[in-house]
């Protein structure tokens, strides 16, 4: 199973300490992280292997997409900051959209982040 890993400037150190604390869940049921590049290189300041792609304004939210096209990502966890400005939101509602397309799961926030979470327990 592959999860994306991805967050707005203003939540990747929310994204690093939940990560952390589902380190043991990820690690249990061997679940592969992708990130965006700057998401990827956070999580791997605090230790954690992930593989990254460009940063989101670089093209990473398009290389993530296409793998989710692909069938290669099963759940994308993308906290999102909902107050800023992102000057590539064009790509954010591509990514979110695809998430529809390919009846991906998406969680956008901590809460919708911790079901899914809970729900590998139960799928395995």
């Amino acid at each position: 199973m592959t999860i994306a890993i991805i967050a707005h400037d203003g939540k990747k150190a929310e994204m690093v300490a939940f990560i952390m604390d589902h380190l043991s869940l990820l690690k249990e049921h061997n679940i592969n992280l992708i990130a965006t590049g700057t998401t990827g290189a956070h999580l791997e300041r605090a230790g954690l292997q992930v593989e990254k792609m460009a940063s989101g304004p670089m093209g990473g939210d398009a290389q993530i997409a296409s793998r989710m096209v692909e069938k290669n990502v099963d759940m994308v966890v993308f906290f999102r900051d909902p107050l800023g400005k992102h000057p590539h939101e064009v790509d954010v509602s591509m990514l979110m959209r695809l998430c529809d397309v390919h009846n991906i799961p998406l969680a956008t926030n901590p809460a919708a982040a911790q079901l899914f979470f809970k729900s590998l327990v139960y799928k395995h």
